[in-house]
């Protein structure tokens, strides 16, 4: 019955569509029709099996130019549009990211600095430019708050911290881890916003003990830290959009996940001709 509801509504909808809807293959359907599958379609089917690993080998978070550049690294070349057309009719969605917004905190009597970045997010050496940045995720809990670095030069996350409080320690965590893993040399640009965190003394003596020379973005001008901001945006996107994490140990482990083992080692960034930040800083080294 289900064979013949297929041929029915050939005309109106896609073969493999409504196989898939009706759980059945296209092989049986064909045999059921008297006649063969075609070559093409086979091939078809074949490509989607392999586009669907590595659309959930990325937690489902990739899109066409993303699937079509692991086939092409696996040894199969096949045309990005090719690649978005079968995931369209396999339901094969990347998420996407929602436009971000300010979260900070500012209103404070704390000094801050001057805006040395002045927005130059092209950077050509490691570790000459770090921009930071807090923010919260929602759990069945409470809030958990998560800082972050990133060095501009390859988007690496060198530094971040979670916490149930949002307070001046969180964000000296993400700092020392940053300094621990990366040693800078005197003079890196940390640029942030003007969070209270980040204009507190304490922070302000990290920087200076550790010769990190301290920007700020200018009063409700969230553009000026615009790559921390993007990569909030991309985290909570690919980690489910605005979801409520069942408790703040799940969100805890779920970023960890995210930022160490598929963000910085895994992840394709547009911007790194799609490769991700540890290839890209070992591609050039």
């Amino acid at each position: 019955m289900k064979f013949d509801a297929i041929e029915a509504e050939k005309v109106n909808y896609p073969i493999k569509l409504m196989c898939r809807a009706l759980s059945v293959s296209r092989a049986g359907y064909y045999a059921s029709r008297g006649r063969r599958e075609s070559g093409r379609s086979r091939a078809n089917g074949q490509l989607v099996t392999r586009i669907r690993d590595f659309y959930e080998a990325s937690g489902k978070r990739y899109g066409s130019p993303r699937i079509q550049i692991d086939l092409r690294e696996s040894g199969q070349r096949v045309g990005r549009h090719r690649v978005a057309r079968l995931m369209r009719q396999e339901g094969l969605i990347a998420r996407r990211r929602k436009r971000f917004v300010m979260t900070t905190q500012s209103d404070h009597e704390q000094p801050v600095a001057k805006n040395v970045l002045g927005r130059r997010f092209e950077v050509q050496w490691p570790d000459r430019v770090w921009v930071g940045d807090i923010t919260y995720l929602r759990t069945t809990e409470g809030w958990l708050y998560l800082a972050v670095l990133l060095d501009l030069y390859s988007r690496a996350v060198v530094g971040w911290a979670m916490s149930n409080n949002l307070d001046v320690s969180l964000a000296l965590a993400a700092l020392r881890m940053a300094l621990e893993r990366r040693r800078p040399a005197p003079g890196l640009i940390h640029h942030t916003d003007r969070g209270t965190q980040y204009a507190s003394e304490a922070y302000r003596a990290a920087l200076a003990t550790n010769g990190l020379i301290a920007s700020m973005s200018r009063r409700g001008n969230c553009w000026d830290n615009a790559p921390a901001e993007s990569f909030f945006s991309t985290l909570k996107t690919e980690l489910g959009g605005a979801r409520t994490f069942p408790s703040r140990a799940v969100a805890r482990m779920e970023v960890f996940e995210y930022v160490e083992v598929f963000y910085n080692r895994v992840r394709r960034h547009s911007s790194l001709g799609y490769v991700s930040p540890e290839i890209f800083e070992k591609s050039v080294a």
